[in-house]
């Protein structure tokens, strides 16, 4: 493993947070109903995230003497609350499985202080993973709870 490879796995995980930044700043727009005062800052707040990880990415490949991308995937959209929140735990998962490979690919290159670096990141997405898997949750519940008001 090489530095050139290291460069280009820390530009897929900048990727993924530019995509980040977008998908969940749209869903802070659109995100609507009663819904909206209870999760239009949260999806911001993941917007701001996202983007101070891509600060942290992008300054980090800068300091290894290369080109950060400007580059984003293609973002996940809907209206629907639940769906917003399953994308939200689709795109955390997948940061955890981006930022896993590369500190696996960090030790392989025994640069222990972008293992650490790379860990914080993870730390914070894995939590993001678990934040919004008890939002779905207690979404649903809060629905089915309202649901059953209004036939009752």
């Amino acid at each position: 493993m090489d530095k050139a490879t290291m460069i280009a796995k820390l530009n897929d995980c900048l990727r993924h947070e530019w995509t980040g930044v977008a998908q969940y700043a749209q869903a802070g727009f659109v995100v609507g109903g009663l819904w909206r005062q209870v999760y239009s800052g949260l999806f911001f707040g993941s917007a701001d995230e996202s983007f101070m990880h891509a600060k942290l990415v992008g300054d980090k490949i800068s300091a290894m003497g290369a080109i950060p991308t400007v580059e984003r995937n293609q973002i996940e959209q809907s209206t629907d609350v639940r769906e917003l929140l399953e994308l939200g735990v689709a795109f955390e998962m997948k940061a955890v499985t981006h930022y896993a490979e590369a500190i696996g690919m960090a030790e392989e290159l025994g640069d222990r202080a972008l293992v650490v670096f790379l860990e914080d990141i993870l730390k914070q997405e894995q939590e993001g993973v678990d934040e919004l898997t008890q939002l779905l949750r207690e979404h649903d519940q809060t629905a089915k709870a309202d649901t059953a008001s209004k036939t009752g």
